[in-house]
C-alpha cells in the first residue's frame, strides 16, 4: 500500500453507529420488530461494505431508555457482527445517548483519515431528558457535524420535531415506520444507502472531514393498508 499523497489507499473506516430507542412504549411488536429488522440488514450491510473495499464497515449499538449504554462500544467490523437482541425498559434518555456518542466522534478515538461515520437515529417517543444538550455536544465534535445521519420515526407518538433537528439538514426529512413492513424497509435502506454516502472519500485534506451535503434521498415508504399500523 502507498503512502504517497494521492497513492492508493485501503480499509479506510467508516463508524456506522445505531442509537436505539428501548423506552417502555417500544414494547411488544415494535421492539420484536426493530430486532429483526437489524439483524436481517446485517448481511446487506456486509454487501454494500464488500462493494466498497476501500472502506471497513465498523458497526457499534447505544441503547437508550431511563439510561443509556453501549451495546457494542468496540467497533466490530461489519463481517464479524451479529446481533443482538435489545430490550426495553422504562423513559427516553436520548440525550444520555447522544453524549456517549459525542465521547466516541472525537479524534481521537476516531482515527483521522476515517471517512464520514453514520448516526442512524430509531425512536418512537419523546425525549424524557435534555436531548438538546446532547445535540449539541454532537455538532460540537468534528466528526458530528460531518457525520451522514438517519433518523427513522416509529409510528405516530414519534417526536419528528427533535429528529428532525437531529438530522440538521431541512431538506431532509425522518422516515415514517408506522407498521412492521415499513420498519423493515426503513431499516434497510438507512443500512445500505446511509453506508453507500458515508464511504464515498471526500475531497479535501485527506482526513476525510469537509464540508458536504449528505449525498442520499430518502426513500417514499409504501403504504401498508394490510399490515399492522402502530
Amino acid at each position: 500500500m502507498s503512502d504517497i499523497p494521492g497513492g492508493p489507499m485501503a480499509n479506510r473506516p467508516v463508524h456506522f453507529i445505531w442509537l436505539l430507542d428501548c423506552s417502555f412504549s417500544m414494547q411488544g411488536e415494535k421492539i420484536a420488530k426493530l430486532n429483526y429488522a437489524i439483524r436481517e440488514a446485517v448481511p446487506e450491510m456486509r454487501s454494500v461494505a464488500h462493494d466498497n473495499p476501500a472502506a471497513q464497515l465498523l458497526l457499534r449499538t447505544v441503547t437508550f431508555s431511563t439510561t443509556a449504554q453501549w451495546l457494542h462500544q468496540t467497533p466490530v467490523p461489519v463481517d464479524d457482527f451479529t446481533w443482538q437482541d435489545v430490550q426495553v425498559d422504562g423513559m427516553t434518555n436520548l440525550g444520555e445517548a447522544l453524549h456517549l456518542v459525542a465521547r466516541e466522534l472525537q479524534t481521537p478515538p476516531m482515527p483521522q483519515r476515517a471517512l464520514k461515520p453514520v448516526l442512524a437515529l430509531v425512536s418512537d417517543g419523546v425525549p424524557t431528558d435534555d436531548w438538546k444538550a446532547g445535540l449539541k455536544a454532537v455538532d460540537a465534535t468534528p466528526w458530528g457535524r460531518k457525520a451522514v445521519r438517519v433518523a427513522i420515526a416509529i409510528g405516530a407518538d414519534a417526536d419528528r420535531g427533535v429528529l428532525q433537528e437531529f438530522l440538521g439538514n431541512p431538506e431532509l426529512q425522518p422516515l415514517d415506520a408506522n407498521s412492521p413492513k415499513q420498519l423493515a424497509a426503513a431499516i434497510r435502506w438507512a443500512s445500505t444507502a446511509a453506508v453507500k454516502a458515508a464511504s464515498q472519500p471526500v475531497a479535501g485534506d485527506g482526513s476525510g472531514v469537509s464540508p458536504v451535503k449528505q449525498p442520499y434521498a430518502p426513500p417514499v415508504l409504501d403504504d401498508d393498508d394490510d399490515d399492522d399500523v402502530w
